[in-house]
Protein backbone atom coordinates (compact mmCIF):
# COMPACT_ATOMS: atom_id res chain seq x y z
CA UNK A 1 0.00 0.00 0.00
CA UNK A 2 1.48 3.42 -0.72
CA UNK A 3 1.43 6.47 1.15
CA UNK A 4 -1.53 8.01 -0.55
CA UNK A 5 -3.63 5.00 0.05
CA UNK A 6 -2.77 4.60 3.52
CA UNK A 7 -3.41 8.75 4.34
CA UNK A 8 -7.20 7.49 2.68
CA UNK A 9 -7.97 4.65 4.83
CA UNK A 10 -6.70 6.65 7.96
CA UNK A 11 -8.74 9.59 7.08
CA UNK A 12 -11.79 10.01 9.81
CA UNK A 13 -15.08 9.85 9.37
CA UNK A 14 -16.49 12.47 11.86
CA UNK A 15 -15.83 15.96 12.68
CA UNK A 16 -16.14 18.04 15.60
CA UNK A 17 -18.01 21.29 15.37
CA UNK A 18 -19.10 24.32 17.20
CA UNK A 19 -22.65 25.18 16.57
CA UNK A 20 -23.26 29.08 16.91
CA UNK A 21 -26.89 30.73 17.68
CA UNK A 22 -27.92 34.65 16.92
CA UNK A 23 -30.16 36.17 19.14
CA UNK A 24 -31.30 39.67 17.34
CA UNK A 25 -34.65 41.80 17.69
CA UNK A 26 -37.69 41.24 15.95
CA UNK A 27 -38.73 43.85 13.40
CA UNK A 28 -41.99 44.98 12.49
CA UNK A 29 -45.10 44.22 13.39
CA UNK A 30 -44.58 40.60 14.84
CA UNK A 31 -42.00 42.59 17.38
CA UNK A 32 -45.73 43.65 19.13
CA UNK A 33 -45.77 39.82 20.29
CA UNK A 34 -42.20 38.53 20.01
CA UNK A 35 -39.57 40.99 21.16
CA UNK A 36 -36.20 38.72 20.31
CA UNK A 37 -35.69 35.56 17.88
CA UNK A 38 -32.66 33.09 17.06
CA UNK A 39 -31.18 32.51 14.02
CA UNK A 40 -28.31 29.87 13.31
CA UNK A 41 -25.93 31.84 12.64
CA UNK A 42 -22.69 29.03 11.68
CA UNK A 43 -21.14 25.84 12.20
CA UNK A 44 -17.82 26.19 13.17
CA UNK A 45 -14.82 23.10 12.62
CA UNK A 46 -12.68 22.29 15.64
CA UNK A 47 -9.92 24.44 14.37
CA UNK A 48 -12.12 27.45 14.63
CA UNK A 49 -13.66 27.52 17.33
CA UNK A 50 -12.96 30.02 20.71
CA UNK A 51 -11.21 28.73 23.64
CA UNK A 52 -13.23 27.72 25.61
CA UNK A 53 -12.19 26.94 29.93
CA UNK A 54 -9.90 24.18 29.97
CA UNK A 55 -12.94 22.69 32.29
CA UNK A 56 -15.58 22.87 29.88
CA UNK A 57 -18.89 24.86 29.68
CA UNK A 58 -21.07 23.76 32.67
CA UNK A 59 -24.02 22.79 32.44
CA UNK A 60 -23.29 19.78 29.54
CA UNK A 61 -21.39 18.93 26.56
CA UNK A 62 -23.17 21.31 24.72
CA UNK A 63 -23.46 24.27 27.28
CA UNK A 64 -24.07 27.53 25.62
CA UNK A 65 -20.79 29.96 25.76
CA UNK A 66 -21.13 33.93 24.27
CA UNK A 67 -18.91 34.96 21.83
CA UNK A 68 -18.61 37.85 19.39
CA UNK A 69 -19.38 38.25 16.07
CA UNK A 70 -16.37 39.49 13.43
CA UNK A 71 -18.47 41.85 11.05
CA UNK A 72 -21.54 43.45 11.19
CA UNK A 73 -24.93 42.18 12.98
CA UNK A 74 -28.35 43.54 13.59
CA UNK A 75 -28.15 45.96 16.63
CA UNK A 76 -28.48 44.46 20.31
CA UNK A 77 -27.99 40.99 18.48
CA UNK A 78 -25.95 38.42 20.84
CA UNK A 79 -24.07 35.04 19.41
CA UNK A 80 -23.39 31.98 21.78
CA UNK A 81 -21.99 28.97 20.65
CA UNK A 82 -22.90 25.38 21.62
CA UNK A 83 -19.59 23.40 21.66
CA UNK A 84 -19.20 19.63 21.43
CA UNK A 85 -20.96 18.46 18.60
CA UNK A 86 -20.10 15.39 15.92
CA UNK A 87 -21.14 15.33 11.89
CA UNK A 88 -20.41 11.59 11.04
CA UNK A 89 -20.20 10.18 7.56
CA UNK A 90 -22.08 6.72 6.87
CA UNK A 91 -21.47 4.77 4.03
CA UNK A 92 -25.07 4.07 4.26
CA UNK A 93 -25.78 7.66 3.25
CA UNK A 94 -23.35 8.46 0.33
CA UNK A 95 -26.17 9.44 -1.99
CA UNK A 96 -27.47 12.37 0.75
CA UNK A 97 -23.62 13.51 0.79
CA UNK A 98 -23.36 13.47 -3.12
CA UNK A 99 -27.03 15.28 -3.19
CA UNK A 100 -25.55 18.11 -1.00
CA UNK A 101 -21.88 17.86 -2.67
CA UNK A 102 -23.73 18.75 -6.21
CA UNK A 103 -25.85 21.84 -5.26
CA UNK A 104 -24.59 24.79 -5.85
CA UNK A 105 -23.97 25.60 -2.55
CA UNK A 106 -22.78 22.73 -0.17
CA UNK A 107 -23.97 23.54 3.43
CA UNK A 108 -24.06 22.31 6.95
CA UNK A 109 -27.78 21.42 8.43
CA UNK A 110 -29.04 21.59 11.88
CA UNK A 111 -31.67 20.72 13.66
CA UNK A 112 -32.76 22.71 16.36
CA UNK A 113 -35.82 23.58 18.79
CA UNK A 114 -36.97 25.96 21.22
CA UNK A 115 -38.87 25.45 23.99
CA UNK A 116 -40.48 28.99 24.75
CA UNK A 117 -40.92 31.11 21.28
CA UNK A 118 -42.44 33.83 23.14
CA UNK A 119 -39.90 34.41 26.35
CA UNK A 120 -37.08 36.75 26.08
CA UNK A 121 -34.47 34.82 28.30
CA UNK A 122 -35.61 31.14 26.20
CA UNK A 123 -32.19 29.32 24.82
CA UNK A 124 -32.28 27.35 21.68
CA UNK A 125 -31.63 23.62 21.77
CA UNK A 126 -29.29 22.68 18.65
CA UNK A 127 -29.84 18.80 18.53
CA UNK A 128 -27.53 17.24 15.21
CA UNK A 129 -25.38 19.13 12.94
CA UNK A 130 -25.36 17.02 9.18
CA UNK A 131 -23.88 17.10 5.70
CA UNK A 132 -26.91 14.51 4.83
CA UNK A 133 -29.67 16.30 2.43
CA UNK A 134 -31.70 13.15 3.21
CA UNK A 135 -31.39 13.62 6.53
CA UNK A 136 -32.63 17.66 6.35
CA UNK A 137 -35.22 16.08 4.30
CA UNK A 138 -36.37 13.66 6.64
CA UNK A 139 -36.32 16.57 9.26
CA UNK A 140 -38.70 18.58 7.31
CA UNK A 141 -40.83 16.32 6.52
CA UNK A 142 -41.50 15.80 10.65
CA UNK A 143 -42.09 19.16 10.96
CA UNK A 144 -38.92 19.74 12.45
CA UNK A 145 -36.87 23.35 12.97
CA UNK A 146 -33.96 22.66 10.33
CA UNK A 147 -31.56 25.68 9.16
CA UNK A 148 -28.55 25.54 6.97
CA UNK A 149 -25.57 27.73 6.45
CA UNK A 150 -22.45 27.12 3.70
CA UNK A 151 -19.62 24.32 4.81
CA UNK A 152 -16.14 25.73 4.38
CA UNK A 153 -13.92 24.27 1.99
CA UNK A 154 -12.06 22.20 3.75
CA UNK A 155 -15.16 20.65 4.96
CA UNK A 156 -16.68 20.41 1.26
CA UNK A 157 -13.58 18.55 0.10
CA UNK A 158 -13.39 16.03 3.47
CA UNK A 159 -16.80 15.10 1.96
CA UNK A 160 -16.23 14.73 -1.38
CA UNK A 161 -13.38 12.69 -0.62
CA UNK A 162 -15.37 10.23 1.25
CA UNK A 163 -18.06 10.39 -1.83
CA UNK A 164 -15.17 9.86 -4.13
CA UNK A 165 -14.25 6.44 -2.15
CA UNK A 166 -17.78 4.54 -1.90
CA UNK A 167 -20.63 6.61 -4.27
CA UNK A 168 -21.55 4.02 -7.07
CA UNK A 169 -23.23 6.09 -9.45
CA UNK A 170 -26.68 3.91 -11.37
CA UNK A 171 -25.47 3.12 -14.45
CA UNK A 172 -26.62 4.39 -17.89
CA UNK A 173 -27.29 7.55 -16.82
CA UNK A 174 -25.94 10.72 -18.52
CA UNK A 175 -23.52 11.94 -16.56
CA UNK A 176 -25.12 15.71 -15.95
CA UNK A 177 -24.43 17.96 -12.92
CA UNK A 178 -26.75 17.51 -10.10
CA UNK A 179 -28.87 20.23 -8.79
CA UNK A 180 -30.43 19.35 -5.56
CA UNK A 181 -33.98 21.13 -5.22
CA UNK A 182 -33.86 23.48 -2.46
CA UNK A 183 -35.76 22.59 1.04
CA UNK A 184 -38.52 23.93 2.55
CA UNK A 185 -39.42 24.17 6.36
CA UNK A 186 -43.05 23.58 8.14
CA UNK A 187 -44.32 26.32 6.64
CA UNK A 188 -43.00 25.74 3.19
CA UNK A 189 -40.73 28.97 3.28
CA UNK A 190 -37.43 28.42 2.14
CA UNK A 191 -34.79 27.24 4.60
CA UNK A 192 -32.63 29.98 6.23
CA UNK A 193 -29.11 30.61 5.16
CA UNK A 194 -26.69 32.56 6.85
CA UNK A 195 -22.90 33.63 5.61
CA UNK A 196 -22.52 35.53 8.88
CA UNK A 197 -18.94 34.27 10.31
CA UNK A 198 -17.88 34.60 14.11
CA UNK A 199 -14.38 35.81 15.09
CA UNK A 200 -12.60 33.90 18.33
CA UNK A 201 -12.77 36.32 21.34
CA UNK A 202 -15.73 37.39 23.06
CA UNK A 203 -16.24 36.44 27.07
CA UNK A 204 -14.20 33.39 26.57
CA UNK A 205 -10.89 34.70 25.12
CA UNK A 206 -8.15 32.88 27.50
Amino acid sequence: MDAKQETTRAEPTALKVGVIMRREKVQGPMSRWQTFRWVLSDVVTEEDLPPLPATGPSGGDHAPVPVEPSGPCPEGATHWLYPGFEVQLHRGDVEGYYLNLSSLKPCFWVLWRLEDEIADDALPQPLIVTLSYNDAGRWLDAQERVDQVPAPAPVVAWMARFIERHHQPEPRKQKRRFEAQALTDRFGNPVRISTEKIRRGGDIDG
